[in-house]
């Protein structure tokens, strides 16, 4: 009996063996996509939409693109005004332990002072372990610290595959992210657009307070021969192998793709510019709000001879299917109702529906200086539309 059930429960994984392998390679004939990292994700990074998958949710090392998370850890604190761009920070021994003489380092000395921003760009251009680590130390007091910092954050976003055991991506046990997290990061860190003249940067030469100037070679070759190809991170570690969160842009779309476990960064690059290349291919843009543009014109008494225009603050591009009938509509909302109104100030937002589904909203503003009508105001309205109706 027990030979049986043995021999049933082996049936069964088969089964589901040959399920999971069919169901990749469909995947790969729906696509005409062939990746052959271990695993790998293309998303278009405005909606979250995933467009290509294959292991996403398996978790591997994730080397250097681990300082995803460090950057945007970084630039949040730049935003919320913890840090500033221009801070001094005093290179720890610790730091400079983990520079030692590899390539992925700035060669920073203990008691150097660099800026933030120089230390961003060790860490997005020369993946600097070393910058990586200065960071974490001033942001978090400590590198442990700012990895529970990391970890916490990684749960906000949902990253349920992820635990962080450093900032930098050096091989640890139990370090361990997906592709799915990974381009979860990638695409809350996108939103910090400032990141991206830094880790879009080929070359980059750091000179002051040094005598043998720092040269950083961004370790993302695609950012020189990718077309619009503008970060993010690489990783590589003997057990991680090759890794890449890359994303670009072409036509007003941005496309993301995450490449994990990749045999050569050869084929790493491959993987990754044939994922956006079909992204590109699929997409297309369409502008539906453009800046300064009137959205709505607001009426502030009922006879409508008082109003301001409500204008778009911003742009507003869709990224929509190839081939797809989308139904787009806006919709105008007031913060509130107030008894003044300042030219340039924000009133609302504008609601963009794609087949009735909220797609984005941008901010509007006030085209004017206006007061709204008083309460003598009304009653003059009231007596001046009676006499009207008299007549």
């Amino acid at each position: 009996m027990k030979i049986k059930n043995k021999a049933l429960i082996c049936i069964i994984l088969l089964i589901s063996l040959i399920g999971q392998i069919f169901t990749i390679n469909v995947k790969a004939i729906e696509t005409g996509l062939d990746v052959q990292a271990k695993a790998g994700l293309l998303m278009e990074p405005s909606t979250g939409k995933i467009i290509f998958e294959k292991n996403i949710h398996e978790k591997f090392a994730p080397a250097s693109v681990t300082k995803i998370m460090t950057m945007l850890l970084t630039m949040e604190a730049i935003d919320s005004g913890k840090i500033k761009i221009s801070d001094k920070v005093i290179i720890s021994e610790n730091a400079k332990r983990m520079g030692g003489n590899g390539s992925s380092s700035m060669l920073l000395d203990t008691g150097e002072i660099r800026t933030v921003e120089e230390l961003i760009k060790g860490v997005a251009i020369a993946s600097g372990n070393d910058a990586a680590v200065a960071l974490a130390e001033y942001i978090g007091g400590s590198e442990t610290a700012f990895v529970n910092l990391m970890n916490n954050r990684a749960k906000e976003l949902g990253m349920n595959d992820t635990t962080f055991k450093n900032c930098h991506g050096l091989s640890a046990e139990g370090h361990l992210s997906s592709a799915y997290d990974i381009a979860t990061m990638s695409r809350e860190l996108l939103k910090h657009d400032n990141v991206l003249k830094y880790t879009g940067t080929y070359m980059e030469t750091i000179s002051e307070g040094r005598k043998q100037p720092i040269e950083l070679v961004n370790h993302n070759k695609l950012v020189r021969f990718y077309k619009g190809c503008d970060g993010l991170k690489t990783g590589f570690t003997s057990e991680a192998k090759y890794c890449i969160s890359a994303t670009a842009t072409r036509n007003n779309i941005r496309m993301l793709s995450v490449i994990m476990g990749a045999p050569t960064y050869k084929i790493r690059n491959r993987d990754a510019s044939m994922l956006m290349n079909y992204g590109f291919s699929k997409f297309e843009a369409k502008k539906v709000v453009t800046k300064d543009s009137d959205i709505q014109k607001v009426n502030l008494n009922k006879k409508g001879s008082k109003f301001f225009f409500a204008k778009a603050k911003d742009d507003l591009v869709l990224v929509l299917e190839r081939g797809v009938e989308n139904k787009v509509t806006t919709k105008f909302v007031l913060n509130n109702n107030k008894k003044e109104y300042k030219k340039y100030e924000v009133v609302g937002y504008c609601e963009v529906y794609v087949n009735n589904k909220l797609y984005s909203k941008i901010p509007v503003y006030s085209d004017r200086d206006i007061k709204t009508y008083g309460v003598l105001d009304n009653v003059r309205y009231n007596l001046m539309n009676l006499f009207d109706n008299a007549i």
